[in-house]
């Protein structure tokens, strides 16, 4: 399919901008980062922004060498652009990603793919469409700090901050947002069990770094608590056991620091684990939600409680649980949220009468402000 720039919606200031939307990645969200970058990319286009996919660890080794910055611009930030040739390229790495980390690390060869952080560098802006480790812990963010490259989301503080589940549960406490009870396990540590851990059955046992419900099991049994503590440190060496709430689940979007509608997710069976995330017609999404307006406004407070307390820019979303006597618990923060027109955070922003395009406009806006 050849996407062609759209009529010129533009930024703030009325630019076409050149766009690097990165995706991708060695994570266990890798493919779905490779879907959210391939629709943030058509929607910027759609809206005239000249945006190109690019893997952020495979990069573009097709590009010839020798070129200047401004030949370069010239040969990649076309007005007509095949992105579906540019996914088939992205997604033929996809079974060979555990060979090609494990030859970066053994000839201490750069995380980033070719052309990446040249490709990054003379792009306007860098949206960041990755998900997990290696883009959404803070590493890419602090890499791209040292080199001036302005991108979208939180920095590299807090997106640390919100990657590590442990550290997160501890910046709740600290700061007063209501968060499940819970603790770390670490792989080779003796582990207590859940009568014994302050825990409790049931509970949820999950990766503490890991993201889209990969590695997470809810433990009704001792058998099953150690059946998840086994299935969770296939992925990790440190898991969260965590008090399990039972009761409605939400997730509420941060937009430079201010709070969007309240979207209520219902899986149809089981919890909202990977399977229903990506599944259609898996999990009924509710937006805004079906709750009094006290206890919305009680919700989206402690969203942008949460928001704050670790220490988030630009955007992020929260995920909330609440019990059947209306207490609210959040559980983590999101700061490079899935981006589909059905992802939850783009169902948000359709409530307040935005489509997808200009909420990935808004999100570059809002990030580019930051950078400056």
């Amino acid at each position: 399919m050849k996407v062609t720039a759209g009529s010129p919606a533009t930024n703030e200031e009325g630019i076409c901008m050149n766009i690097i939307v990165l995706a991708g990645g060695t994570s266990t969200e890798r493919a779905v980062s490779i879907v959210s970058g391939t629709q943030v990319t058509k929607a910027l286009r759609s809206i005239g922004h000249c945006a190109v996919l690019l893997d952020v660890f495979a990069g573009d080794g097709r590009i010839e060498e020798g070129l200047s910055d401004e030949e370069l611009k010239e040969r990649v930030f076309t007005e007509e652009y095949d992105l579906n040739s540019q996914v088939e390229y992205i997604s033929s790495f996809n079974d060979m990603i555990e060979e090609m980390i494990a030859v970066r690390k053994r000839d201490r060869i750069p995380f980033f793919g070719p052309n990446v952080l040249r490709l990054c560098r003379i792009a306007d802006v860098v949206f960041l469409a990755l998900h997990g480790s290696n883009g959404e812990d803070g590493r890419i963010q602090a890499a791209f700090d040292l080199l001036n490259i302005p991108y979208t989301g939180s920095g590299y503080l807090g997106s640390a901050l919100a990657m590590d589940k442990a550290i997160a549960k501890q910046m709740f406490w600290h700061n007063g947002v209501p968060t499940p009870k819970g603790i770390a396990a670490k792989a080779g540590d003796e582990i207590l069990s859940p009568q014994c851990n302050g825990v409790g059955l049931p509970c949820v046992v999950k990766p503490s770094c890991g993201g889209s419900s990969v590695g997470v099991s809810i433990a009704r049994t001792q058998e099953e608590y150690e059946a998840a503590l086994a299935e969770g440190f296939r992925y990790e060496d440190v898991l969260i056991v965590e008090q399990y709430i039972n009761g409605r689940e939400f997730s509420v979007g941060v937009v430079d620091g201010k709070a969007y509608p309240v979207i209520e997710i219902a899986p149809l069976q089981g919890f909202y684990d990977y399977h229903n995330k990506y599944q259609a017609g898996s999990t009924v999404e509710t937006c805004p939600a079906d709750l009094p307006a006290d206890l919305t406004v009680r919700m989206q407070q402690h969203a942008m409680d949460a928001y704050h307390a670790l220490k988030l820019t630009g955007y992020g979303r929260i995920d909330i649980m609440m019990n059947e006597d209306n207490e609210m618990f959040c559980l983590e923060a999101n700061t490079l949220p899935g981006m589909t027109p059905t992802s939850l955070l783009p169902q948000e922003a359709a409530a307040l009468g935005m489509d997808f395009a200009m909420l990935c406009q808004k999100l570059v806006d809002v990030s580019l402000k930051q950078n400056i």
